[in-house]
């Protein structure tokens, strides 16, 4: 497994833009596909973006494309994701995952490890 730990995090109005990082720590972090996932209150966790091994593929929620970018930075060890045109119902904890593998997976089944995960508010 890989140790992650999210930033970026905080209070934006809506149309406002925040850029969350992803640090990891352990093994190869390009031998990992990262996701990012949120969870509002009292609602299940769902996927909002993956990224390949590469970089070169990444798949996005309907509610999320055209707004939001994942990315990563091999070298860094580091996952971002890049929100544009923020939206009051995008108000939740985000959290960065990891699982083993070289093709993106938008369930959260396959991802066996989770940061502790970082608070997203935006305000109408």
């Amino acid at each position: 497994q890989v140790q992650l730990v999210e930033s970026g995090g905080g209070l934006v109005q809506a149309g406002g833009s925040l850029r969350l990082s992803c640090a990891a720590s352990g093994r190869t972090f390009s031998s990992y596909v990262m996701g990012w996932f949120r969870q509002a209150p009292g609602k299940e966790r769902e996927f909002v973006a993956t990224i390949n091994w590469s970089g070169s593929s990444t798949n996005y929620a309907d509610s999320v494309k055209g707004r939001f970018t994942i990315s990563r930075d091999n070298a860094r060890n580091t996952v971002y994701l890049q929100m544009n045109s923020l939206k009051p119902e995008d108000t939740a904890v985000y959290y960065c995952a990891a699982t083993y593998g070289r093709s993106w997976n938008v369930s959260p089944l396959a991802y066996d490890s989770w940061g502790q995960g970082t608070q997203v508010t935006v305000s109408s």
